[in-house]
């Protein structure tokens, strides 16, 4: 008799009232049979918790945490995920929406990978405007959806320092007991996923599927959008906290010199925002870096 492992999909919301319900509705009809839904509200000032409590009304859930105060996304998924009981952890904006076999070939991937020590799958997604309407690929692909171009998979701990290669982290699934290992999303960052990334990679291998898992939702105020503004000097300074990371996980003069290259284009990025605090703790990474190489 074949068992299904429990995922665990962590759906997080704010100010997401008018996607909420075709994001929770695609998580609930997944073509996977094992799933619990675990909802978080982080505070929002729209009608999103109401929303939620109306579908919740008609739902089977496993948990709704409806934050007093702003919390952030990474204090959020943290506080969600020590109430999962999943194999596999979905971090789910709830802005988004899961293809109807999303998890199926995820969990597939994790049970006939012949990648050792895997802890992360991940594929390709169309992205959406606010009204649902296709605008691309985050991986460009041919005529039968195939990627032209595919992604790493295995040991790509240089590939995400070194941004060669971009990680589509909506599409991701993650095996549990890795936070259990690495830790949990870094709480003191404006953003999660590529600290996380980094953190996992040095330690475990990835893998990637060539489907559409997924549709991501680009939005004026979302996080995604939140990098290209003049002003968001915290993000920056979250950037720089992980590049200071990857150079004490760092191992070898390549994986410095891929590093170098990663400093360099940020520090072209926080020149044109006239961050000027961040380009100074940038440069002085730079030459610790360089250094390394020099011994």
């Amino acid at each position: 008799m074949q068992t299904f492992p429990l995922v665990s999909v962590i759906c997080t919301c704010y100010n997401h009232s008018q996607y909420v319900i075709e994001t929770l509705e695609s998580v609930k009809n997944q073509s996977y049979p094992n799933i619990e839904i675990l909802i978080a509200d982080d505070c929002s000032t729209d009608d999103s918790v109401n929303v939620i409590k109306n579908w919740i009304a008609k739902n089977e859930i496993s948990h709704f945490l409806q934050n007093s105060s702003n919390q952030g996304n990474t204090k959020t998924f943290n506080q969600l995920f020590k109430l999962a009981k999943g194999d596999y952890i979905v971090d789910l904006a709830c802005d988004d929406v899961l293809m109807k076999d999303c998890i199926e070939k995820q969990v597939n991937q994790f049970r006939n990978s012949k990648i050792n020590n895997l802890a992360i799958v991940y594929g390709n997604l169309e992205v959406i405007n606010q009204d649902g309407k296709f605008i691309r690929y985050y991986y460009e692909v041919d005529q039968t959806k195939k990627v032209l171009q595919l992604p790493p998979s295995g040991d790509i701990y240089e590939s995400i320092i070194g941004q060669k290669e971009k990680i589509c982290s909506v599409t991701a699934m993650i095996k549990r007991d890795i936070f259990e290992t690495i830790g949990y999303y870094d709480e003191n960052l404006a953003y999660e996923d590529l600290d996380f990334w980094i953190r996992t990679a040095r330690v475990y291998n990835f893998e990637f599927i060539d489907a559409i898992l997924a549709q991501k939702r680009e939005l004026p105020n979302s996080l995604g959008a939140q990098f290209f503004i003049k002003g968001n000097k915290k993000i920056n300074y979250s950037t720089y906290l992980i590049l200071q990371k990857a150079y004490r996980l760092n191992e070898t003069k390549s994986e410095h010199k891929s590093l170098l290259k990663r400093i360099h284009g940020e520090m072209y990025n926080v020149f044109y925002k006239k961050n000027w605090r961040v380009l100074f703790l940038l440069c002085f990474l730079k030459l610790k870096v360089s250094f390394k190489l020099y011994l």
